[in-house]
């Protein structure tokens, strides 16, 4: 392999590289690697392998891939006369062309071999390996490896999202209704009235800067100019969306964009994904099973076209990205987050501690933002350079994490990003408006 392909201009503060060491270094690792296995402890074996959709991937590719990263990216240039197995290097390679090749997307669920057992016996030894490699290295070792390690750790988290992403939308194909883990404790549900918070216009700095890590599409960071413009104080709910559909949302062609429509009616949509109606009730599939859909929580689960329909349906529109950054800039970095263990979106708390709540955690926010490079961006070179830029192609921008993201894996500047029709992300609407 040639040794620039594993060199990204990737962002680590210098502070950081002084003061971590290999053992927390290592500390860090276990920490990531072991929630990984955590999350995949609930499934029998069988739960493992079916891949649901062309989409998703099955756990047991997830196990593996993010093995494959740092056997790929650290263990081969960093530790003496380490060869992979050239089997595995095709199966679990996910879009990393300069790599080499790889096995194709839609067909992952096919791979019953390895077996679990023997990728969880293959992961094992990535540990090992790295906790080896991690243990005798040495201080110019750490700084040169230590933005792989970074970027490896928030890889390693984006699938952990994925995989409740892809076990939910399998469990949700079983008649059968299967629990992930059983349901939590209800929140208290606040009935907030939507407000609305005014932003002047002018030009204003958005993007990632300063040398904490951030992925690249997160950079440079740049001015933009904002018209004056509103945003809510908080997510639209199901109860609203329920008045949505109530009115026709999903029959009334002008509420939607032309490709919007063409899915709507090519996918039968009639309500966001995982809800069925029965005897009149609305009811919607989750990780703990099938149950009534509660009007107070987020909605969730829809794609850019429904959110988008709705906004239209309700008057308003949704937040560019930028718009949706200035309006977070001071908000604090919490939320409903996987460590919550809800896996679910929540009720807005009672007397929210600011004028906007609900920026982090619960739902992905869809923006009308095209996923762009922002200007002056570069991909980083060699094979991490694919990590982002070249999907900048057909996608938008969703902000602000979910109920199935990391809490120290998010920022203010994070950009997700989904092509409009996907709706198994958990994705939801903050609506906004122009201020004249």
């Amino acid at each position: 392999m040639n040794p620039e392909l594993l060199e990204p201009r990737l962002n680590l503060s210098p502070k950081k590289l002084n003061e971590l060491t290999p053992a927390s270094w290592a500390e860090r690792y276990r920490e990531v690697r072991s929630f990984t296995e955590e999350l995949c402890a609930p499934l029998a074996v069988e739960d493992f392998v079916v891949q649901s959709m062309p989409d998703a991937s099955p756990a047991k590719w997830h196990l593996a891939h993010t093995s494959w990263f740092f056997e790929t990216f650290v263990l081969q240039k960093g530790l003496a006369g380490y060869r992979s197995d050239p089997h595995y290097a095709y199966l679990f390679n996910s879009y990393y062309i300069a790599v080499g090749p790889m096995h194709c997307r839609p067909r992952r669920g096919l791979i019953s071999r390895p077996t679990v057992e023997e990728t969880y016996f293959y992961r094992k030894q990535i540990d090992q390996l790295m906790e080896q490699f991690l243990a005798s290295a040495t201080v110019e070792q750490i700084e040169q490896f230590a933005p792989i390690l970074e970027l490896g750790f928030h890889h390693e988290q984006q699938h952990q999202e994925l995989l409740l992403m892809d076990l939910k939308h399998l469990f949700a194909q079983n008649p059968l209704h299967p629990v992930y883990q059983p349901s939590r404790p209800k929140r208290e549900a606040n009935h907030s009235p939507l407000r609305w918070v005014d932003f002047p216009e002018g030009i204003r700095s958005v993007g990632h800067s300063g040398t904490e890590f951030s992925f690249d599409n997160e950079r440079p960071r740049h001015r933009v100019f904002l018209e004056p413009f509103q945003i809510a104080s908080r997510l639209v709910t199901n109860q609203e969306f329920i008045e949505f559909i109530e009115d026709g949302g999903y029959e009334r062609p002008e509420l939607w964009l032309s490709l919007g429509w063409f899915f709507l009616g090519e996918q039968k949509w009639i309500a966001p994904l995982y809800w069925e109606k029965q005897n009149d009730e609305w009811f919607s599939f989750t990780l703990s099973g099938l149950r009534r859909v509660e009007p107070e929580e987020p909605v969730c689960h829809v794609s850019y076209f429904e959110a988008d329909a709705f906004a239209r349906w309700a008057g308003k529109r949704l937040p560019t990205e930028s718009e949706w950054e200035v309006a977070a800039a001071d908000a604090p970095l919490a939320g409903n987050f996987v460590e919550e263990r809800n896996f679910h979106p929540v009720p807005l708390g009672k007397n929210p501690v600011t004028p906007l709540a609900q920026f982090f955690g619960d739902v992905w926010e869809w923006t009308s933002s095209a996923y762009s490079p922002y200007p002056g961006y570069e991909a980083p070179d060699g094979a991490l350079g694919e990590y982002n830029g070249k999907f900048m192609c057909n996608q938008y921008v969703l902000r602000g994490g979910s109920c199935a993201t990391a809490k120290n894996h998010i920022r203010h500047t994070y950009r997700n990003f989904f092509p409009p029709d996907k709706r198994w992300q958990f994705g939801g609407i903050r609506l906004a408006e122009n201020l004249l």
